[in-house]
């Protein structure tokens, strides 16, 4: 099954027989799901990167077959949704009662993150939307942000291969922070407030930060989360500047008028109408933890599919380079975020 035959089977989802040509892919992708949370519960190590790998290891359902087009709707449109989703992890006034600095904050150490990144990856000889990937990904929100991301920019055959190896980077390294950051803390005097705006604001992925605030004390993990949160705000504004950078590219390149992207991705709208409606105070805790638990599942969903998507050759072959990137990106974020935290105090 080409892939070209896999995009119009996709398209058929609304047809009658839609849910039937997709279910074994989704199946498969939602038992990889399953497993994968399992595996994370028990062992502790990220969902995400479980669901990489044993994804990978079923690369084969990919390639031809019933679940091929239901692997591809996994990765891509279940993907949309439960970014969405996120949304309902954040209401404006969780942002407010932190006050103006923790804010500022963010927004300069996302800001300086990206840029950075983009033009280091640009002197590495890579492009510099796989700056914005890796950047947005450790700046933002992790795995999470890395799918978004990527789902806002333009199809390239070298895209699923950079966001693959992105979230296992982001994943690696988010582990590494939950475990070295707290004692890094501590050995640096910081006060339990303090502690948990570095944790927040450095830590990649949500679970990794709310482990390791609460790990340290009930406050610093309340406002770790808080401050976590505030970065997975930033998701609208990063996946505005990636889709802009797009269509950018592709005015240049002569492609606009037949495949330019939205400014806005459908999906980035979903996510910032959750969050205003999430702030109105209206939405029940159930609903909101609901909605947190389906876009979990989702997002483990889809990023099963995109490891089945990619052969493991792929990612042994993308080198020394971007590795010394996200490491790069890392250590710069959480010197940045020390700096501002020593200048605030």
């Amino acid at each position: 099954m080409t892939a070209s035959s896999i995009a119009a089977a996709v398209g058929r989802v609304s047809r009658p027989d839609g849910a039937r040509l997709l279910f074994p892919g989704v199946l498969a992708c939602g038992v990889v799901a399953a497993a994968s949370t399992f595996l994370s519960q028990h062992y502790g190590a990220p969902v995400m990167l479980f669901a990489l790998l044993l994804g990978m290891a079923m690369n084969f359902l990919s390639a031809e077959g019933a679940c091929a087009p239901g692997i591809a709707f996994s990765a891509r449109s279940l993907l949309r949704v439960g970014v969405a989703l996120l949304g309902l992890r954040i209401t404006a006034q969780q942002v407010a009662e932190l006050g103006w600095q923790p804010f500022l904050l963010i927004v300069v150490a996302v800001a300086l993150t990206i840029a950075l990144s983009m033009i280091v990856a640009r002197a590495m000889g890579f492009q510099a939307l796989f700056g914005l990937l890796s950047g947005g990904a450790t700046a933002i929100c992790g795995a999470s942000a890395a799918l978004a991301l990527a789902a806002a920019l333009p199809s390239h055959p070298q895209k699923e291969r950079a966001t693959l190896f992105t979230v296992i980077g982001v994943s690696a390294l988010s582990t590494l922070a939950m475990i070295a950051y707290p004692m890094l803390a501590r050995w640096l005097g910081l006060s339990d407030h303090a502690a948990g705006v570095f944790l927040g604001a450095t830590i990649h992925d949500v679970a990794q930060v709310v482990g390791a605030g609460y790990g340290m004390s009930r406050e610093a993990g309340d406002v770790a989360t808080l401050v976590k949160l505030m970065r997975v705000a930033m998701l609208v504004p990063v996946i505005v500047l990636a889709a802009s950078l797009a269509r950018a590219r592709m005015r240049a390149e002569g492609t606009e008028q037949t495949t330019r992207p939205p400014l806005l991705p459908g999906f980035a709208v979903a996510f910032a109408l959750l969050v205003a409606i999430n702030s109105t105070g209206f939405v029940p805790a159930p609903v909101q933890a609901l909605g947190s638990d389906v876009s979990r599942w989702l997002l483990v969903a889809a990023i099963a599919g995109i490891g089945m998507k990619t052969q493991l050759k792929d990612v042994a072959g993308v080198g020394l380079k971007p590795i010394v990137l996200m490491l790069g990106e890392t250590f710069f974020l959480a010197a940045l975020v020390l700096a501002a935290l020593h200048w605030m105090h």
